[in-house]
């Protein structure tokens, strides 16, 4: 319940610029947020590893 009510206030638009800070689009996690992707490092695995995300795969040397 906490993290729908963090979600639906980040929504908002701030008093000042310098508050917003970013957010998983798709679970409102805010740590390991990578911007390109626009979502967090969990979800971008999870994702990837399901080739969802289009020219990401997985690495091995």
């Amino acid at each position: 319940m906490a993290r729908k009510a963090l979600i639906e206030k980040c929504k908002k638009e701030p008093k000042y610029k310098t508050r917003r800070y970013n957010r998983c689009q798709l679970c409102g996690r805010r740590r390991a947020y990578y911007r390109k992707f626009q979502i967090c490092r969990i979800c971008f695995r999870n994702l990837a590893s399901k080739a969802e995300i289009p020219g990401v795969k997985k690495a091995s040397w």
